[in-house]
């Protein structure tokens, strides 16, 4: 039996059919029963089927795997852009057409452009989620500063666009949330550290009892920002502030003491320039006060020693004081015309001083309130003692007056008669008002007395009687002068008469009633009470000498009533 599949130089091709008839010929040459060629026929054509079916089945379980492989990618390619939140991407087809292999190959360029933008899509989420995480945590407290948290896991089912800018909006909320809360903390930082500045207390020790991570060494973005170290800085801060606001306290009081002692003592210029650090910060506020170390606790200590120094050089000179915060009660009652007994007073100063239970504190006390109810008095005096001055000085113009109309010369051409001449026109002036500034004078007082309960008096002498009769003075005087007037003419007429008859003109006869002081004053009381005021009513001086700068009484209308020369109508009513 020859070889099968050799090829026969003299048929050619090798084929099925030319190897056939090789064997046909083959079997003719060795004699084969047709029933053993029927076998062998039979034989070969089931090794042929078999090899088909070997052939088909391998040729459909590779179409099989084909199939699931375009149906796993279509699977996957639905996955891809279900999860990415894409309805559709472009190029790919709706509709695929062709072979499985052409269908694969269509899908397979897009499968893994998805797969590309899936990737990144995770990674973007991750980083996102990353940077949430790490905000909360530094908000919680939960993360330690500098810190790195595990990448979290991401679910790869949801990465669309819309679920991205979720956590992209709520980054950039947190973000925000972190960079108000990390300048409050510097805000709140930069106050501690101003505060520390001006008390004087040490700015790292003292921040970083809050954080470590508030020190100055620390970068912005590497502080705490968590609602405890938010809470503690916020509480510190307001305890700092309280602790600024009792030190200023203390030394506004302090300075306040100093001050006190100092204008006490009469300390000098350049012993008080020593503590001005002190007194400086008397009347400023507490945003004021921005000087380092203003409130220092030693500075506190030093102004403390140097009130206790103070204080006991002020009890060993206690007598000079008080009896200084006297003379000043003394002036004020002088300048506001009350008489009090002035050695009494001081008698009393000195019984208090010499007592066991002799207080500085509480003797100046009291003397302070003494002075204090003083200047009360003396400024609801003030107005009325104003016009009293203005009805004085109008007095005096009064008297200067009535001399000035005396003078026989005052019209000769002497120095400075001109200038006489405009005195007197303003005299006569202010002359004619002294009626209407009686009045609202008196007018005034009453008020005064009623408000007050008590009678005005004035260097002792009660003001409202003493005008009272001023008023009975300036009336007597008025009338005593139209009486002379009228004696005038009556001795005019009578010299006239005496001339016809005789032919000459008599001599000018000294009226009867030209005499020192009217009938009605000539029991004396109106005088004595208005000399009181001009003699001896004024309060004395500290020292007891009389205050001699201070306009005298009008007492003018005690003196001889004299006709004015000059014609002068000193009843004149005010305009």
């Amino acid at each position: 039996m020859g070889v099968a599949g050799h090829n026969d130089p003299l048929i050619g091709e090798t084929t099925c059919g030319s190897l056939l008839q090789q064997l046909q010929l083959i079997w003719d040459e060795v004699g084969e029963s047709d029933e053993d060629r029927d076998k062998m026929l039979l034989q070969l054509e089931q090794e042929c089927l078999d090899v088909y079916r070997r052939k088909v089945d391998h040729a459909s379980n590779s179409r099989a795997r084909l199939l699931q492989q375009l149906a796993s990618a279509k699977s996957e390619l639905s996955r891809l852009l279900c999860a990415l939140g894409e309805l559709s991407v472009s190029g790919i087809p709706e509709k695929t057409t062709g072979t499985i292999k052409e269908q694969l190959a269509s899908i397979t360029p897009f499968l893994e452009k998805l797969c590309r933008e899936k990737d990144k899509r995770v990674r973007e989420f991750a980083d996102v989620r990353l940077q949430i995480q790490t905000i909360r945590g530094e908000i919680a407290g939960s993360l330690q500063v500098g810190a790195h948290m595990e990448t979290p896991r991401v679910n790869e089912d949801d990465l669309s666009t819309k679920k991205l800018n979720e956590f992209l909006s709520e980054l950039q909320a947190l973000q925000k949330e972190k960079s108000n809360r990390l300048h409050k903390i510097l805000d709140l930082v930069s106050s501690v550290h101003d505060f520390c500045s001006v008390l004087g207390m040490d700015f790292l020790s003292t921040v970083t009892e809050v954080h470590p991570s508030l020190n100055d060494s620390v970068g912005a973005e590497s502080k705490s920002i968590s609602d405890a170290t938010l809470s503690k800085l916020s509480k510190m801060v307001i305890e700092l502030k309280e602790e600024k606001l009792k030190r200023l306290e203390k030394i506004q009081a302090l300075a306040s003491q100093l001050t006190d002692l100092w204008n006490l003592m009469d300390t000098s210029v350049e012993e008080r320039q020593l503590f001005h650090h002190v007194t400086c910060s008397m009347s400023s506020t507490l945003d004021e006060v921005t000087v380092p170390g203003a409130l220092d606790l030693d500075l506190i200590e030093q102004a403390e020693l140097e009130v206790e120094r103070l204080d006991q050089l002020k009890a060993s000179r206690m007598k000079d004081i008080a009896f200084k915060r006297q003379t000043e009660l003394e002036d004020i009652y002088a300048q506001a015309h009350i008489a009090i007994d002035t050695s009494a007073a001081r008698h009393r100063i000195l019984t208090v001083i010499d007592s066991s239970i002799f207080e500085p504190s509480e003797l100046l006390a009291d003397m302070e309130s003494q002075i204090l109810k003083a200047k009360e008095e003396a400024l609801s005096r003030k107005d009325i003692l104003e016009k009293v001055d203005r009805w004085m000085s109008a007095c005096e113009e009064e008297s200067w007056l009535e001399d000035y109309s005396r003078d026989d010369n005052r019209y000769s051409a002497t120095r400075g008669a001109h200038l006489n001449l405009k005195r007197a026109e303003k005299a006569r002036l202010l002359v004619s008002k002294i009626p209407a500034i009686v009045d609202t004078l008196m007018t005034k007082t009453r008020a005064w007395e009623q408000d007050h309960g008590m009678l005005f008096n004035y260097d002792g002498v009660h003001l409202v009687a003493m005008l009272d009769e001023y008023k009975i003075l300036r009336q007597e005087k008025e009338e005593e002068k139209r009486r002379m007037r009228d004696q005038k003419k009556i001795n005019d007429q009578l010299a006239a008469e005496q001339e016809k008859l005789f032919g000459s003109k008599p001599s000018p006869a000294r009226p009867q009633s030209s005499r020192k002081t009217p009938g009605p004053r000539a029991n004396g009381t109106p005088n004595r009470r208005l000399s009181a005021l001009q003699n001896g009513g004024r309060s004395a001086s500290r020292d007891g000498r009389r205050d001699s700068g201070r306009p005298a009484a009008p007492v003018n209308y005690v003196a001889i009533c004299k006709e004015d020369a000059g014609g002068n109508n000193l009843g004149a009513s005010s305009p």
